[in-house]
Parts: C-alpha cells; sequence; structure tokens
C-alpha cells in the first residue's frame, strides 16, 4: 500500500538555486530536503510525497521526464517556469519572485491532486480550547486590553457587554490573572444554564433539610470564590427576586445559606457579563435599575469580530497553534481562504470561527485549506476548483474500479440493458455512455434543468456534470 509522506522533495543539478525557496517553505512549516535522482528513485518506491520540485537540467531532462510519468499519483512542481515538462500531474511552476500567496496555491493544488487520487489519508479529531489570552490588533481589542489594564488592580464590579462568542469569560479572566486576587480561585456560573429555584442555592449554598432533598449542607458559589473571582455570565438571565439578593450581597458583602440564619461575609470580586441589553430590560421592568448601577461600575464593551477582521488571520494562528500543541495535527489556509474569511460575518464571532478551524482540522489533517475547501456560507471569493487533468485512459480505469470496489453496485434498468451479454458480444463503452446520457437527462428533468442540483442528485461535482454536458452536446433543455 502506498504511504504518505509530508515532505518536500527538491531535484536538481544546482542546489543554491532552491536556497531561497527552501527558506520560505521552512518558514511556513513544511518539512524539506534536496535529494539527487537516484535518491529520488529509491524514495518513491512505494511512497508519495507531499510535493516533488523539479529543476529542468539538460543533464538530467530524459530522467526526470521519465521519474514524472512513472509516477501518476505523485504532483510535481516545476521551477522557476521551466515548462517543457509536459503530463498532467505536473500541478504547476513556482515563478519568481517567490511570494506566500503563490505557493500556499501551489501546496493546495498538490493537496487536491492527491484527493483526486483516491489514496487514503489518517485522520484525527481534533479539539480546540478557550482563549486565554485576548488574539489581535484591531483598535476595538486594544481598547479591551486598556481598559483590563485600568481595571484588573482594583476591586470595581465590571460589566462585560457583547455578543455571544465575544470571548466575554476570557476578559473576565484576563482581569483575575492580571489582579492582586490571581491567586485566588476563578468561579463562573451561568445564570441563564440554572433553573430559578435552584440558582440561589447554587449562589449562597443551603442547610441540611432546607428543602427536599438537601441531604447535606453545601458552599455555594460565593463562598467557594473567596479571597477570588465570581464571574456571573449571562446576567440578564437572572430572576428579578434573585436580583434582590444580589444586590444585597453586592452592597452589604454579607449573605445567608438558604434556611440558615447565621450571617456570612464575603470577600469576592464581582465581574459580571450579558449580551442583552439591560437598559432596554430596565425599561420593560425584567432587569432592576438599582442592580444595574451596582454592577456597572466599569463597563467594557466586546468589539463583534465582523467589526474586526484584520484580526481574523492573527486569531486562525492562535486556533491552529493550539490545535497543533495539543499534538493533534495542523491545519493552514491558503490567503484566498484568509481574504475570504475576512469577508464573513460572524454572527457567532469568535467562537464560530474556533468551531470551523476545529472542523476544518478534522476534514484536512496536516492540510492546506483553500476558498473552495470551505462550507459554502464562508465562500465569498469567487475563485474555479482547481482540477486534475485526467487522462481519458485513466479515467475509465479508475471508472471500473469505483465499479468493482463499491459495495452497492449500480443498479442497470433490465428493459434497456440484457442480464447476459448476447452471442455477438456488445460494445461496452457506447452502453456505458447511453446509461450515463440517461441518467443525466434524468437529473436534469427531476431537477428543473438546475445543474448543481442535478449534480448533487448524481453524486459528482457541478464541473464535472458540466463537462460530461459538454462531452455528450448536451443541455439544460
Amino acid at each position: 500500500m502506498m504511504q504518505i509522506d509530508q515532505r518536500i522533495l527538491l531535484v536538481g543539478a544546482e542546489p543554491e538555486r532552491f536556497n531561497r525557496l527552501v527558506c520560505i517553505l521552512e518558514f511556513l512549516g513544511e518539512q524539506v530536503e534536496f535529494v539527487s535522482i537516484d535518491k529520488l528513485v529509491s524514495l518513491t518506491q512505494g511512497n508519495r510525497f507531499r510535493a516533488i520540485i523539479v529543476e529542468q537540467n539538460s543533464n538530467f531532462q530524459e530522467a526526470i521526464q521519465g521519474i514524472v510519468r512513472q509516477l501518476p499519483h505523485q504532483p510535481f512542481i516545476a521551477l522557476a517556469g521551466d515548462t517543457s515538462l509536459d503530463a498532467s500531474n505536473i500541478v504547476g511552476s513556482v515563478n519568481e519572485p517567490l511570494s506566500y500567496p503563490q505557493l500556499t496555491e501551489l501546496l493546495h493544488f498538490c493537496q487536491v491532486f492527491g484527493q483526486a487520487k483516491r489514496i487514503e489519508v489518517p485522520t484525527s479529531v481534533n479539539q480546540t480550547k478557550l482563549f486565554r489570552s485576548l488574539v489581535g490588533r484591531s483598535e476595538g481589542i486594544n481598547q479591551v486590553r486598556h481598559m483590563i489594564n485600568q481595571v484588573a488592580g482594583s476591586d470595581a464590579t465590571v460589566l462585560i457587554l457583547g455578543e455571544s462568542g465575544t470571548g466575554k469569560e476570557v476578559v473576565a479572566r484576563n482581569i483575575h490573572y492580571m489582579s492582586e486576587r490571581r491567586e485566588g480561585p476563578f468561579i463562573p456560573v451561568n445564570c441563564g444554564a440554572i433553573p430559578p429555584e435552584l440558582l440561589e442555592s447554587e449562589l449562597f449554598g443551603h442547610e441540611k433539610g432546607s428543602f427536599t432533598g438537601a441531604i447535606t449542607a453545601r458552599k455555594g458559589r460565593f463562598e467557594l470564590a473567596e479571597g477570588g473571582t465570581l464571574f456571573l455570565d449571562e446576567i440578564g438571565d437572572m430572576p428579578l427576586q434573585m436580583q434582590v439578593k444580589l444586590l444585597r450581597v453586592l452592597q452589604e458583602r454579607v449573605f445567608e445559606r438558604v434556611g440558615g440564619t447565621k450571617t456570612l461575609k464575603t470577600d469576592v470580586r464581582v465581574v459580571a457579563a450579558t449580551h442583552r441589553d439591560l437598559d432596554k430590560m430596565i425599561t420593560e421592568d425584567s432587569f432592576r435599575e438599582d442592580l444595574y448601577y451596582r454592577l456597572n461600575v466599569f463597563p467594557i464593551e466586546m468589539p463583534s469580530l465582523k467589526e474586526r477582521h484584520e484580526d481574523i488571520p492573527l486569531l486562525l494562528q492562535e486556533l491552529v497553534a493550539r490545535v497543533y500543541n495539543e499534538g493533534r495535527g495542523k491545519v493552514r489556509f491558503t490567503q484566498r481562504a484568509i481574504d475570504s474569511l475576512k469577508e464573513h460575518s460572524w454572527s457567532g464571532n469568535v467562537r464560530e470561527l474556533s468551531n470551523l478551524v476545529e472542523r476544518l482540522t478534522i476534514l484536512f489533517p496536516g492540510g492546506l485549506v483553500d476558498v473552495n475547501d470551505l462550507p459554502h456560507k464562508y465562500r465569498h471569493i469567487d475563485v474555479p476548483e482547481y482540477q486534475v487533468e485526467i487522462s481519458e485512459e485513466q479515467a475509465e480505469r479508475d471508472a471500473l474500479a469505483a465499479i468493482f470496489n463499491d459495495e452497492e453496485p449500480v443498479e442497470i434498468p433490465e428493459t434497456r440493458f440484457p442480464s447476459e451479454l448476447p452471442p455477438e458480444g456488445v460494445n461496452l463503452k457506447d452502453l456505458l455512455a447511453e446509461l450515463e446520457i440517461d441518467m443525466i437527462r434524468q437529473a436534469l428533468d427531476q431537477q428543473d434543468s438546475v445543474v448543481a442540483r442535478a449534480a448533487e442528485m448524481l453524486g459528482i461535482r457541478r464541473t464535472t456534470l458540466v463537462e460530461k454536458m459538454r462531452k455528450y452536446g448536451l443541455n439544460k433543455d
């Protein structure tokens, strides 16, 4: 079975020609090795490499041509505009001046070529973690950092405002870690995730027998956060009766457990957060105005991701690095993919971007993601997909291999095609072409001549269906 080797091989007579290229590839995190023609022949026995970059030289012109043609599953790149090599597995050429977009695009073409040849690549499950630092250089995130630095040294109550997924808990943790309470606990509570009847017990604790099921006394989050920071997330979802009790704790720094009579003092710094419009809730009598002013001592407003698109490359770098540091693979993005992501509206903000990176790392472990590899909703740049040129003979071999390897054989209507070969035989190529034309016509008819939907129904790419329609002289009508 052919093995996948993630190295990039450089083949040529003059290693110094590759010096600048090697520097850039290593900067991109690629493994690069310069090899001779003789060593290349032995290395490619049973192996396929990420890419082989060849320098054409009259001394070994025929040898290179022969190797390229002997390795139809191996993607090659010609160096510095050499164009005398002519084969379907030459995916492009490296032209000067060298650039990041050019090289990432060519490496992406090599990746697509390998996927088209259907050699299995092992996958792994990757998982991203919450940020512990604020990433970005935009004006909005710089202002947030500045405000954190200003308030962290005090014990003032902080109210963090912003859309869901913008990183409000990240800000709360940074305030805690930069404060004098950093050695104390950081206790988060999601006020919207706890049933109203249990929220008081969750925050203040309860005594044994105070209600059905209270078989032992239990400390609440205020006691657990003693000497540290209590983060009240989604404070806008807190019921009104609990808002009154929270206001008393913030004003007097004392509370009682549920079912208890002993007054307990608390030394806790409170940081609250919400995505709701508290001013509007006050006018609707669903949030107490006195609690709002007690919480809103030092407000910090988190910018949405759509307001800081320039931070997306750095955020991607941070997310990818965290996955890689876990030892679970690495995914990278072409410049076109990054530009497309910068055009997205990001209703889910940084959390949505984090989930996207996790998904793509699972789909393309160790790979390079281009625009057309992104889910459709993230494709905001219209570029043609890179198509691997496959000869008609190779396509027929692949088609036959797919038929015989398919666990669910294609059902051919018996009314049109014989179940047994007639004595005089058949023209298999014409028979398969007739079946293909018939299936394409049916799919177009059923999908009202919408090519994209017809292609989906047939289980092929839209561009593949267009090529087949052109081959057989079919049109939408």
